[in-house]
């Protein structure tokens, strides 16, 4: 590889689903998309959206979405939010507020979920899925296991040096997955233990997410915490805009290069390119800013990385391992 791969994963979902607890699904967010698609092509860069049910049955991000697919300015995955894709299973005795993870259903339930969002994503784009990630980022090896199955290559759910358990999901689970200890670089996961390099078929590509303080710091407010009874883990940065935090980016990518990897991960949700589609980017100065921001980072990461999809990365890779 001549260059570190950029790789720009988009969870591609519903408006504001941080406050949506009421069911009522609204994907006004796909008018927006346009933009933030032109601004990676300006760069040679090829964003993956990830799509979940609602974008899937939406017709005009049907028709966004294959046009990228024809010109081959990017690629569209699987995202799964487990409450509100079929089929219907009540986990919950209100499934909408506590938007329980996947991984908290029985193994058919969730292996008949992700079946049908890779049926619904294949008759609606015309083009097998191979790349994927897990709604709120819970995975184990159930899940991997559904989607070597269902024919995926690459899943980009871990995200090292985080710990989801805290997380809450349905009231009698245990929470989120606990990724503190999870490789922070591109394996093929072990299917008997996902926190593992093995020799399934899956390719794992974490999220590229470094510790904001040296270990020392990190230990000190780990005492302090531990003191006020608060279980908090270390504070990290990671490769997604929030406003405001181009260096942090940037120092994302610099740490992240120099421990050897090469590609570093960017993410975003597609309604955070909508005003009031997320509690980050409120209103039309917020996204201007965003736009701002994102133009600063592509210029710098420009010529230091090249643009590919999830699925362009992991075939590379395979092809590279086979020589």
């Amino acid at each position: 590889m001549d260059k570190p791969a950029f790789l720009i994963t988009l969870d591609t979902e519903g408006d504001n689903l941080w406050r949506n607890r009421s069911g009522k699904v609204t994907t006004r967010n796909v008018q927006f998309l346009p933009r933030f698609q032109a601004l990676c092509e300006k760069y040679g860069f090829k964003p993956t959206w990830l799509t979940n049910y609602e974008m899937a049955s939406d017709a005009a991000y049907v028709e966004f979405g294959r046009d990228l697919l024809a010109r081959g300015q990017g690629e569209i995955g699987m995202h799964l939010h487990a409450w509100y894709s079929p089929p219907e299973y009540a986990l919950t005795d209100d499934d909408w507020r506590y938007q329980p993870y996947l991984i908290e259903f029985p193994e058919n339930i969730l292996r008949d979920k992700v079946t049908y969002m890779t049926d619904l994503l294949e008759s609606a784009f015309r083009q097998k899925m191979t790349s994927h990630r897990a709604g709120r980022w819970a995975f184990n090896e159930v899940y991997a296991r559904a989607l070597i199955d269902n024919g995926y290559l690459v899943d980009c759910s871990v995200t090292p040096r985080v710990d989801w358990r805290n997380s809450s999901g349905a009231p009698q689970g245990k929470g989120g997955t606990d990724y503190s200890r999870f490789p922070d670089h591109a394996y093929y996961l072990d299917v008997c233990d996902i926190s593992r390099a093995g020799d399934s078929p899956l390719l794992e590509l974490p999220m590229s997410i470094q510790y904001r303080y040296g270990a020392f710091t990190n230990q000190l407010k780990k005492a302090w915490n531990d003191m006020r009874g608060k279980k908090r883990g270390p504070s990290v940065n990671w490769l997604r805009p929030v406003g405001g935090n181009v260096q942090q980016m940037k120092q994302v990518v610099e740490q992240t290069l120099s421990q050897g990897n090469d590609y570093v991960e960017f993410m975003l949700h597609s309604s955070e390119f909508m005003p009031d589609g997320s509690p980050t980017f409120k209103n039309e100065a917020d996204i201007e800013h965003l736009y701002d921001d994102l133009e600063q980072l592509f210029s710098w990461l420009q010529p230091r990385t090249q643009g590919m999809t999830l699925t362009e990365y992991a075939l590379l890779k395979k092809s590279h391992q086979s020589r």
